[in-house]
């Protein structure tokens, strides 16, 4: 009975020290809160499931982050995506929008959503992850300098698409 309660001492523990992180991670990767919410609980719940096979509890959040991010690339691999006519778009419908996709933080998600996906990957795991390069590296199964390299990229490009900088953002191959 006494190893039953460590485990769930543990567990506990992990959730309390990364909730948080996890659902900004969650929410920046899919958009939607409850969505994230789902995700976020899905990940400690396979957590928990192989909490067993966590040796390092310091290597606890990067090994979340991996379940999290293999748990959203589920949904696309089961979803199967509506198809609509462009003619049935609103293209300026918007009463549909709300507050958070008008104010800063959709300006910097959409502009996060322009960079390409090896770009933005290490970007999110650093800003919202909070994992080291490398961290990153392992988890994206690439060199620390490749992973530096990413990240400055990334920051150069968020930069010219956030400044709306035409002349910058074609420098960088964005539009």
């Amino acid at each position: 009975m006494d190893a039953v309660a460590s485990r769930q001492r543990q567990f506990d523990a992990l959730v309390r020290a990364h909730t948080g992180d996890l659902f900004r991670y969650a929410y920046w990767l899919c958009g939607d809160e409850a969505l994230a919410q789902d995700l976020a609980q899905e990940t400690f719940l396979r957590a928990w499931r192989s909490l067993d096979t966590l040796r390092d509890t310091a290597a606890a959040k990067a090994w979340l982050i991996t379940i999290l991010r293999r748990e959203h690339a589920r949904l696309y691999e089961r979803k199967q995506f509506d198809t609509t006519d462009i003619s049935e778009l609103e293209l300026d419908d918007r009463e549909a929008l709300t507050p958070e996709q008008i104010g800063e933080d959709a300006i910097v998600r959409a502009a996060m959503q322009k960079l390409d996906p090896k770009y933005r990957e290490p970007l999110l795991l650093q800003v919202l992850g909070g994992l080291s390069c490398e961290e990153i590296a392992s988890e994206l199964e690439l060199s620390s300098a490749a992973v530096m390299t990413q990240l400055f990229r990334a920051r150069q490009k968020l930069k010219a698409l956030l400044s709306g900088s035409a002349g910058e953002a074609k420098a960088y191959g964005m539009s």
